[in-house]
């Protein structure tokens, strides 16, 4: 339950900060046709927040064609994702994950968080700094890596941010870039510093007062 609670309280603390700064900031506000968000609807006088929600809902529901299309639609989608998403993730999975387990690549990019988690306090820093971006390249890393080192407290530390950091090439990462979300691999990489910035000392406080 700690764990559980810790990733939905730093993950909900990052969700706040995120659409705020960049590059996400910097994206613009308009759907998947390229027309402009509208947030101008008001709620009717007659009508408050709930209702007016369920009514729009049953009439957007009313719209259905029926559960036949609906399966059809649902097929040709998880179609295009097969087709179109899954070697982009294979791909870059497989690289990162070469990198990651033959070269100190991601051990070096590490180095300059062991003076942060020193600060912090956290044990083991210097191992737990080796694990902090190698998450980029798959969300289980981080826990294999750091599986051997000894402190409870840095191994609680490692599995809450290895979730919280999000983006991992292997999975989510490779399927926006497969996707129209207008984001590229540097957008990527920036939101996984950045989600990894915020989590980290709520992640190490929430560790400090459990351990």
């Amino acid at each position: 339950i700690p764990f559980y609670l810790t990733v939905a309280l730093a993950g909900f603390i990052a969700a706040l900060i995120m659409p705020r700064i960049p590059p996400l900031s910097r994206k613009a506000d308009t759907y998947v046709n390229e027309e402009a968000d509208d947030d101008s609807e008001e709620v009717p006088d007659h009508h408050n927040v709930f209702t007016y929600g369920y009514a729009k809902a049953v009439e957007q529901g009313s719209k259905s064609t029926g559960v036949k299309e609906f399966f059809k639609q649902g097929a040709q989608n998880i179609l295009d994702m097969w087709m179109g998403v899954a070697p982009i993730v294979m791909a870059l999975g497989t690289i990162a994950l070469v990198i990651a387990e033959f070269t100190p690549f991601f051990s070096w990019l590490g180095v300059p968080f062991i003076p942060l988690l020193e600060l912090m306090q956290v044990p083991y820093a210097q191992e737990a700094s080796e694990t902090i971006l190698v998450g980029f390249a798959d969300m289980f890393l981080p826990a294999l890596i750091g599986a051997s080192i000894e402190s409870e407290m840095t191994r609680f530390i490692i599995a809450c941010l290895s979730v919280t950091q999000l983006i991992y090439m292997s999975e989510v990462g490779g399927l926006l870039l497969g996707s129209k979300v207008p984001v590229n691999l540097k957008d990527l990489f920036i939101i996984f510093l950045e989600r990894t910035i915020i989590t980290l000392p709520i992640i190490t406080l929430v560790a400090h007062l459990l351990f």
